[in-house]
């Protein structure tokens, strides 16, 4: 699981660990993952720890290769610099797509090829989670960026599914809506933001960082053995508008 050290991926990483998953927890920052590795481990679960830049593909590659198994992945790394399109700088530009897509892309075709090793692999099948965003299926002022990298990844998500299908790996995608996690935070502190983000979703609420792990763990799971392809809305509501 990418993006492991905090808020969603956290969260998503003890969902999976208590489901019965031996979590591989990926992330740039060792101590955040050694936190939630004590979380899991006390708890019960077994975890394992690869501190890693998911931009550094050579990396990237040479630590999802040494992994004894894989069966399940959770893309989740991912960020996201709200402006102006207009103002968009070719910098901020590149950092989104860098770590949006093309790592994206890169973790999931490392993955898929360590999925692909195990012998047992068509009979116990394989699954891979990418994170995406309601973001992925709108458009939105000041997020220009950002909606282009997630509508890549449902592009991904939809592509992987029907090429992999015969191997029987399944590839679906969650798009869950504002949540309140360290990386919405900052944004919150403005009321005026916080009260029209609440308005446009019908439920009239945050998410909650549990509701979207539940997500993943349900298409991680044999219970979603015939969902392939598809994007999973956890959003309240805002995307049926």
């Amino acid at each position: 699981m990418t993006g492991a050290g905090r808020g969603l991926g956290a969260e998503t990483a003890v969902a999976l660990s208590r489901a019965g998953a031996e979590v591989v927890l990926m992330s740039r920052t060792g101590q955040e993952l050694e936190q939630i590795a004590s979380q899991i481990d006390s708890s019960g679960g077994h975890s394992k720890l690869l501190v890693c830049d998911v931009t550094d593909s050579l990396d990237l590659r040479s630590q999802i290769a040494r992994l004894n198994r894989l069966d399940i992945l959770v893309n989740n790394a991912g960020t996201n610099i709200p402006e102006p399109f207009v103002e968009v700088s070719e910098a901020h530009l590149d950092q989104q797509l860098a770590l949006n897509v093309r790592s994206a892309f890169l973790v999931a075709q490392a993955a898929v090829r360590k999925m692909l090793e195990a012998p047992d692999r068509r009979e116990r099948g394989g699954s891979v989670v990418n994170m995406s965003s309601q973001m992925g299926h709108v458009g939105a002022s000041r997020r220009a960026v950002y909606c282009m990298t997630k509508h890549a990844l449902e592009g991904l998500t939809k592509a992987m599914a029907v090429e992999l299908a015969p191997l029987n790996i399944r590839v679906n995608a969650i798009a869950p809506t504002f949540l309140d996690t360290p990386l919405t935070a900052p944004f919150f502190r403005n009321p005026e933001f916080r009260d029209w983000v609440t308005s446009r979703i019908p439920l009239g609420r945050l998410g909650r960082t549990e509701e979207v792990a539940s997500a993943v763990v349900f298409l991680s799971s044999p219970g979603a053995s015939l969902i392939t392809g598809a994007s999973l809305a956890v959003d309240g509501g805002w995307t049926a508008q």
